[in-house]
């Protein structure tokens, strides 16, 4: 505006700024209005600023103290650094956030089409559910009441796991410490170290084994003369095993009425010796078949 020297006051008194009341500014917010009293969007007092309307900042600008908004915050463009930021509800279209640490953070709502979050330091609480549609979410410690994850790659998981329903994995290995079900089923192979039976008191198997052997036939006595007859074959056991074999040609025995008894057991490590005692009246023969065996192992 020109120079106020040069103008008439009866002219130019409405391009001045005045308080809307008589009174000087004080601690109470009063509008700045023309000098003929035309309110503006802006109020002042001693301690507040306030606008009614939009207000435009185009250098850089720095708030120190505690910083409330009614309604949202948008940002074009640029950087925004926050300490604190407390939300109720956030809508973000598009966030790339290269680090951020948050002292407290509340949100009620976020609703975020795209985030690009390398680093998120320190604890997240998430109130209802997480979903991540695509790329590696790498956690340090999560804890979660309920988790449902279509397809996951979770190398390693520290502390005790509780899946209410069931367990499934449809490929791959798992190598899990210590598991308690009632009910296992597993359609395909599982690598176990021990297996309880029967509860925490029950026996427990540590290894078992299974093999098939040879066994090229052979002549039974008759019961009470020398009638046994005996070989070994390899298996991977150890003295104390419990072996459980069978011959598939025992039901092709001659000379002995068909009574056969069979013995296997460990005689060393990873050697298993049998016994095949006649029963019948008259010598036979077994022909040459296959021995299926397996070793069991337990622990109290």
């Amino acid at each position: 505006m020109p120079n106020l020297g040069t103008q008439n006051i009866s002219t130019s008194y409405p391009q001045l700024l005045k308080v809307a009341t008589t009174s000087p500014i004080s601690g109470s917010l009063q509008a700045i209005t023309s000098g003929d009293n035309i309110s503006s969007a802006l109020s002042l007092s001693t301690s507040e600023v306030r606008s009614t309307g939009s207000l435009a900042v185009d250098g850089t600008s720095l708030l120190s103290g505690a910083v409330t908004f009614g309604a949202s915050l948008t940002a074009s463009t640029g950087t925004a650094t926050i300490g604190t930021l407390s939300v109720g509800t956030a809508t973000i279209s598009t966030a790339t956030i290269p680090s951020v640490t948050l002292s407290t953070a509340t949100i009620s709502t976020a609703s975020i089409s795209t985030a690009t979050i390398p680093l998120q330091l320190g604890a997240i609480t998430f109130g209802s559910n997480i979903t991540a549609s695509t790329g590696t979410a790498t956690l340090g410690t999560a804890t979660i009441s309920t988790a449902t994850i279509s397809s996951a790659t979770i190398p390693r998981i520290n502390g005790a796991t509780t899946f209410a329903t069931g367990f499934t994995s449809s490929t791959g290995t798992n190598t899990i410490g210590t598991i308690e079900s009632t009910t296992i089923n597993n359609s395909g192979l599982a690598t176990v170290g021990t297996l309880e039976i029967g509860g925490l008191s029950g026996p427990k198997i540590t290894n078992v084994s299974y093999g098939t052997f040879a066994f090229s036939g052979g002549t039974v006595q008759t019961h009470a003369a020398n009638d046994t007859t005996t070989g070994t074959f390899g298996l991977p056991c150890q003295l104390g095993d419990i072996v459980i074999a069978s011959i598939n040609s025992l039901g092709s025995t001659t000379g002995t009425g068909a009574l056969i008894a069979t013995n296997f057991f460990p005689i060393a490590t990873d050697v298993v010796e049998y016994n095949i005692i006649g029963k019948g009246s008259t010598a036979g023969t077994i022909p040459a078949g296959t021995i299926f065996a397996t070793a069991l192992r337990f622990t109290a």
